[in-house]
C-alpha cells in the first residue's frame, strides 16, 4: 500500500469498487516507491471517453528530477477497460455520485490506483459511522481486557 484516502471513506458511501493503471513519469515512480503521495482531495473526472486523476498529489524527490519541470498536482490518466468507464462515466452523469480516488498500490510491479463509486453522506450518516467505530473500539478494549 503507497497511500489511502481515509477521508473519502468518511465523507461519501462507497458502492462500488473499481482498480485502474495509472500513466506515470520516471520521477513519479521514484517518489512513489518512497512514499510520497497524498489523495486526499483526489477523484476521477471523464474527458472523450477518458478517465483522469485530478487533484492528487506527488511530491518531487530532490534529487530524483533535476532536469524536468515536476509538477506534482498534474492530470494523470487513469487505464481502464471500456466497458468499466462507460459504466463508471454514465453512473457519474445520470445518478449524481461521484469517483474519488481510494487507495494507491502496488501490484506485480506496477502501481494501481482503486477507485471508488461513491454517493455524498448527509451529516446523520456521518454522525452514525463515527458512533458505530468509537463503538467498535469500545467492544475490542473490553474484549481484549477480559482475556
Amino acid at each position: 500500500m503507497i497511500c489511502q484516502n481515509k477521508r473519502a471513506r468518511f465523507e461519501y458511501t462507497i458502492e462500488n469498487k473499481f482498480e485502474a493503471g495509472l500513466v506515470l513519469t520516471g520521477w513519479e515512480v521514484k517518489s512513489l516507491r518512497d512514499g510520497r503521495a497524498q489523495l486526499v482531495e483526489s477523484y476521477v473526472d471523464f474527458k472523450n471517453g477518458e478517465a483522469w486523476l485530478l487533484g492528487a498529489h506527488i511530491t518531487p524527490l530532490k534529487t530524483a528530477c533535476t532536469h524536468v519541470v515536476a509538477d506534482p498536482l498534474r492530470p494523470r490518466k487513469l487505464l481502464m477497460h471500456r466497458s468499466e468507464l462507460l459504466r463508471l462515466e454514465t453512473a457519474v452523469a445520470a445518478k449524481g455520485q461521484t469517483c474519488v480516488a481510494l487507495a494507491l498500490y502496488w501490484k506485480q510491479g506496477k502501481i494501481k490506483c482503486e477507485i471508488g463509486l461513491a454517493k455524498g453522506k448527509k451529516l446523520h450518516d456521518k454522525r452514525a459511522t463515527e458512533k458505530e467505530r468509537d463503538w467498535n473500539r469500545e467492544k475490542a478494549r473490553v474484549l481484549s481486557k477480559n482475556q
